[in-house]
């Protein structure tokens, strides 16, 4: 008997049609994936498998147990990652695990054996709040909480999301040491170098199955989907010899630890320069002092020709900001996130409905002019918060990880965006955990324990230290880190 049975499975909310007819099964002890592209209706398939949600027609069945009429045993022996953390930000690394433990009528002690291997790396940080916990451990201990219970069978909505390769690689070993327990895997992910971890993908897309097969039968079946063509930056090697960015000798200590320790760099005006480093490895306090969000320790920098000690609140107003959590209001309209945004930052209001209208056509949402920001998919979401955070012409916009969880096709289109932006003169400082788009930016720093290990093109760094592509290079120098990413 098959682990998982769905037959004509479909799901609607109100006008969209989320799940159409969807067939297919997973053999015990498989791992199988779900892949596709935002709104294509994983994140709704795997509530019905879950049984946290019922489905309109058609049936399912996990571990020979309806998703209706045997929800409670279902629950009993299935765990779920859901795409957006699960765990207690307030609560300790303990509170949480023992918290989840309770739920399902267990405790720690009595299943510690099931999730000793994950455990113990994150059990010296036990008494920790989550919240203070980088994106890698929580990965780690939101998987604990899923494998408490010890379930039989393991649903993942794209588990990795937001996570360094180092950690991603990381966690699918874990994945591995799971199968070998014979636990049926269900996973959802962007990275096609996790996709190949799979045993059979499913490809959904528009609420619909298009294929099933083995990873590279997908892949290839379907590669304007998953390996669109490498863009080209037509304004490479074009750029200003001023600098928007001015850093030297900056450092961030909180009490003996430097977070940010002793970093010098420039960036050119209408530069892409991608920041990269592994979770913990300071680049986001890096951001927080350069958006003029914290003061620095020691040393000195300038934004846009701004002071980062005495001209912060200048900075700020010639600054965009994209942070990977969205800067968006979700219970307004887009054009009134626009409108807000636009006011914050001073633009009159002929300005604003001008400019409105016109990123509006360009971005082909003149439709949605007034849908809710909540009800968009999330490739959607992230090109209307980078335009909004662009709206204002600023000299430099900051991207903290703008495309986590978006599909490979998405992701092309976004980086058009940026690539407009620079072409503007906006100077782009982005940081991200897709190496592919490593790729794309014009010079490159890797910080590891906060410090900048490597500055230079994606080519130069290639060659000095010998790894042939982006992804090599960053798990290099990531893995000489000493100091954990906590």
């Amino acid at each position: 008997m098959n682990a998982i049975e769905v037959n004509n499975l479909s799901r609607r909310y109100g006008k969209v049609q989320a799940l159409k007819a969807v067939s297919f099964s997973v053999e015990r002890g498989e791992l199988f994936g779900i892949i596709g592209p935002d709104g294509a209706g994983k994140t709704t398939l795997y509530r019905i498998l879950c049984s946290l949600l019922l489905p309109d027609e058609g049936t399912a069945s996990v571990n020979g147990y309806d998703v209706v009429s045997g929800m409670k045993e279902i629950r009993r022996r299935v765990g779920y990652m859901p795409g957006r953390f699960s765990l207690y930000q307030d609560l300790t690394v303990e509170e949480n695990l023992r918290f989840f433990a309770t739920l399902f009528g267990t405790t720690i002690e009595e299943n510690y054996d099931s999730i000793k291997a994950i455990y113990t790396q994150i059990e010296p940080f036990r008494k920790r709040r989550t919240g203070a916990l980088s994106g890698g451990m929580k990965q780690k201990l939101a998987l604990c909480c899923a494998l408490v219970h010890q379930p039989s069978v393991l649903f993942l909505d794209e588990p990795t999301t937001g996570v360094d390769p180092v950690s991603r690689k990381e966690f699918w070993e874990m994945l591995s040491q799971l199968k070998e327990r014979e636990m049926t895997i269900v996973a959802s992910t962007p990275y096609l170098d996790e996709v190949r971890m799979c045993e059979r993908v499913a490809f959904l897309s528009e609420g619909r199955i298009r294929g099933i097969g083995t990873p590279d039968d997908i892949l290839t079946t379907f590669r304007d989907t998953f390996n669109p063509p490498a863009i080209e930056n037509p304004e490479a090697g074009t750029k200003s010899n001023e600098n928007a960015i001015e850093v030297k000798h900056l450092v961030k200590a909180f009490g003996s630890f430097h977070a940010v320790d002793d970093i010098s760099f420039t960036v050119r005006k209408g530069e892409i320069f991608g920041f990269l480093g592994a979770n913990g490895a300071g680049k986001t306090t890096a951001m927080r002092m350069l958006t003029g969000l914290s003061q620095p320790t020691d040393g000195n920098g300038k934004v846009a020709g701004f002071d980062i000690r005495t001209e912060y609140e200048q900075i700020k107003k010639h600054i965009g900001y994209m942070s990977q959590k969205f800067s968006l209001y979700e219970d307004l309209t887009v054009a009134e996130n626009i409108s807000l945004f636009a006011g914050i930052y001073g633009m009159d209001d002929g300005e604003i409905r001008r400019k409105t209208s016109d990123l509006l056509d360009r971005l082909d949402f003149s439709a949605h002019r007034n849908t809710l920001v909540s009800s968009l998919p999330l490739g959607w979401k992230q090109k209307l918060a980078f335009s909004v955070s662009i709206f204002h012409d600023p000299h430099v916009v900051f991207l903290d990880e703008p495309t986590g969880g978006v599909d490979p096709a998405t992701r092309r289109q976004f980086w058009k965006l940026i690539y407009d932006a620079a072409k503007q003169g906006i100077t782009v400082f982005v940081t991200t955990h897709y190496m592919d788009e490593a790729e794309y930016c014009d010079r490159i720093s890797i910080m590891v324990d906060g410090k900048i290990k490597a500055l230079g093109t994606p080519e130069e760094l290639k060659q000095k230290l010998g790894q042939p592509d982006m992804d090599h290079v960053f798990t290099f120098l990531a893995r000489q880190a000493t100091r954990c990413a906590d």
